[in-house]
């Protein structure tokens, strides 16, 4: 079933009356498709599309035609196909998602993707022993520190780290490693400078990752100790994204250029923080399988817990009120992107989806994390599912990334976490 259908789907499972589906050639080309739908007994789901002001046509008897984006119709347009080629065999799900981003700043986000991808490839590599792996990460990001790139260098962690990885998608992302410093030297001065100082941030974490953890199992279980510690790590794992972000869109969208970078940066920060933060919390049994516990010690002091308590499925209500102040504490930086959201002006409509789409998912994360009996047992993952990634997708896109739709949203998940 594709995309298409199970929106269609999700419709018709919540009573409305939809008929057919067609798209022009140029809404085909963008990923849009127009569908009819009665919404006369659905006076909500009126107002929503209502309030976006981009109905089609609208009739007496409560039909209108609808646009919404299907992300896996679309096509990428990219100043290197070398790049769209790549970033299709290496993440179809990251390609797809893709085509929401402007098209002005669409290749400078793809390759910075696809170094962080390489880096954290290169961190996850247990067969390769921690020393060489974190020499291996010291040599990426001297890369990216004098702007001069030795190639000697990039064939060595090819050569290393290429062969022994089990998912194609990795290895052939390694064996194509040159490419991708090929394009970034393509890049101008400014936006190599963008990439730059986000993958020294992120290989700088990755490298505190593995220097902070030296085990890989439960045997070897070590926790972070203060809360400035875990501020700490989502700053240079997804904080620092934030600040890319918003650099880059500053630089090249005119409806941005009256934000105030360094302030809206420091936004951005909090907004990459909540959602690593919703991977922490939603993570916590797999990550203590790798010897990993990213709870701060003190917290877990507060109510008698040490890190190995957390192996143990049965000490999950002893856990829950550091649970909860975690969730807080993600809420209230999703929060602060969802204000980096609505200052994103409504014209602007790629951008706002694409920080929508992080933010509501983020959230409904963290509605499974809270309310899952089985958080702690590592047979178990906590992962919306997809029909719900498609009714965000849906009503965000239904709507033309509308405020008061999408601030709806938020706000009823929110009420449902803090």
């Amino acid at each position: 079933m594709d995309n298409v259908d199970r929106l269609l789907a999700f419709l018709l499972e919540n009573g409305v009356v939809v008929g057919e589906s067609v798209a022009s050639p140029s809404d085909s080309f963008l990923g849009l498709q127009s569908i009819r739908l009665t919404l006369q007994p659905f006076p909500f789901l009126r107002w929503m599309i209502v309030a976006s002001g981009q109905l089609s046509s609208q009739t007496a008897d409560g039909i209108v035609v609808l646009k919404y984006m299907d992300p896996s119709a679309a096509t990428i347009s990219s100043k290197h196909e070398p790049l769209q080629d790549l970033l299709k065999k290496v993440s179809r799900l990251f390609y797809t998602t893709l085509v929401v981003v402007p098209a002005d700043v669409r290749d400078q986000v793809g390759l910075a993707y696809l170094f962080a991808r390489a880096a954290d490839t290169i961190a996850d590599t247990e067969l390769i022993d921690r020393p060489r792996r974190l020499g291996f990460l010291n040599h990426l990001r001297a890369q990216f520190l004098d702007g001069h790139v030795d190639w000697g260098q990039i064939r060595a962690i090819q050569q290393a780290v290429g062969p022994v990885q089990h998912d194609s998608a990795e290895r052939t992302l390694l064996e194509r490693l040159d490419e991708c410093f090929q394009l970034f030297l393509a890049c101008s001065p400014e936006d190599k400078r963008r990439i730059q100082r986000v993958l020294t941030t992120l290989t700088q974490g990755m490298e505190m990752d593995l220097s902070t953890f030296p085990g890989a199992s439960p045997a070897h279980l070590t926790a972070l100790k203060t809360l400035d510690d875990l501020d700490r790590y989502t700053y240079h794992v997804a904080g620092c994204v934030g600040e890319f972000w918003t650099d880059l869109m500053c630089a090249h969208r005119k409806a941005l250029a009256s934000w105030d970078v360094q302030r809206m940066s420091e936004v951005g920060v909090c907004f990459g923080k909540g959602l690593q933060l919703t991977n922490i919390v939603k993570d916590i049994a797999h990550d203590l399988q790798k010897g990993r516990c990213y709870i701060p010690e003190l917290l877990l002091d507060e109510v008698g817990l040490q890190p190995r308590d957390l192996l143990e499925q049965k000490n999950l209500p002893r856990f829950r009120p550091v649970l909860s102040k975690l969730v807080r504490l993600a809420v209230e930086h999703l929060d602060q992107g969802w204000l980096y959201t609505m200052a994103i002006p409504r014209h602007e409509t790629r951008l706002r989806l694409a920080c929508m789409w992080p933010i509501l998912s983020a959230g409904e994360s963290l509605k499974l994390v809270i309310n899952s009996p089985d958080l702690l047992n590592p047979m178990v993952k906590v992962k919306i599912s997809r029909s719900k990634v498609y009714q965000i997708v849906a009503m965000t896109t239904g709507t033309v990334a509308c405020g008061y739709a999408g601030t709806a949203y938020w706000g009823h998940l929110r009420k449902q976490l803090v």
